[in-house]
């Protein structure tokens, strides 16, 4: 891996917000900018970053790494007819979302090893244990939601699970079984209102164990997950990542570095029936211009 390579992940609390348009986007508008990218599906069972891409055929998928048909990550790291992108296809087999752990380790260790300006990870929907692993090895996250409120409160519930899976793997790690059942108090805040902020957890994990508690806050500092919210049509859908961004600073004592917004346009679903990525076929769409914003704003963010 170069030394100064940006892995980034998008997730989104479920399907159906644009998750993967927009990485797919994202990963060219990089690329137009002279960047190398490599757009990697981790949307594992559900793949289709490639078709919105304009990948029409394929020689690999992860399958292939997966199932040991290839020895090397690199060996699928497809081109694309775009200059400075390659992709890795995802895998459709069944049971590859299930991945065993030890292959999981193997494709992380790989996946860090990939030479490219940016790596760009389009993570599955929801929390599984494939979005919490994959996701540590991020530098930047992107939290993709639209502004309907079943939505909002989906990502936050969504990050708070994902925050929750974190600390449980610390916990089990350091084999301390005690921050392991005051963590599962907490999910019981109704009858532990004292737990229901993570600062007042972390005021009572301290006094069970001061040197791991101290790890889980710095777990927390370190999660800045960027709020995009997708399909904005009112001044009032724009502002409605500053909800998720209280929410997570007010319970999770997690501060979200920015929010972002994606102005809804019917060009990305005309773009789409053509299989024709939108960034390339209407560069001055409201979508195009919003996507450059977030591309900026990673390039900046080093």
């Amino acid at each position: 891996m170069r030394k100064n390579t940006h892995n980034v992940a998008i997730m989104g609390p479920k399907g159906g917000v644009g998750k993967t348009v927009i990485s797919a986007n994202l990963a060219i508008a990089l690329s137009k900018l002279g960047k190398k990218v490599i757009a990697v599906d981790l949307d594992l069972g559900a793949s289709n970053l490639h078709t919105i891409i304009g990948l029409r055929g394929f020689k690999y998928t992860l399958d292939d790494y997966v199932f040991n048909k290839v020895q090397k990550l690199t060996e699928i790291v497809q081109d694309t007819s775009i200059n400075n992108l390659r992709i890795i296809c995802g895998g459709d087999i069944p049971g590859i979302a299930n991945l065993h752990y030890q292959k999981k380790v193997k494709l992380i260790r790989n996946l860090l090893s990939l030479d490219s300006d940016f790596v760009l990870l389009d993570l599955g929907a929801g929390v599984s244990y494939n979005v919490v692993d994959f996701l540590i090895i991020a530098k930047h996250s992107l939290l993709v939601t639209t502004p309907d409120v079943p939505s909002l409160l989906n990502s936050y519930s969504f990050i708070k699970t994902l925050i929750f899976r974190r600390l449980t793997f610390l916990f089990k790690r350091e084999k301390c079984l005690e921050l392991l059942e005051l963590l599962e108090k907490a999910k019981l805040f109704d009858d532990n209102p004292h737990l229901n902020t993570m600062e007042g957890f972390l005021h009572e994990a301290r006094s069970i164990n001061a040197a791991v508690a101290e790890a889980a806050k710095k777990i927390l500092l370190s999660f800045k997950p960027i709020v995009v919210v997708n399909r904005v049509r009112t001044k009032s859908d724009a502002n409605a990542g500053e909800v998720i961004r209280k929410l997570m600073r007010q319970y999770l004592s997690i501060e979200s570095s920015v929010t972002m917004s994606i102005r809804e346009d019917y060009a990305v679903t005309e773009a789409l029936a053509r299989l024709k990525p939108i960034v390339l076929e209407d560069p001055e769409s409201y979508f195009s211009k919003d996507i450059n914003e977030i591309v900026l704003m990673l390039c900046k963010g080093g």
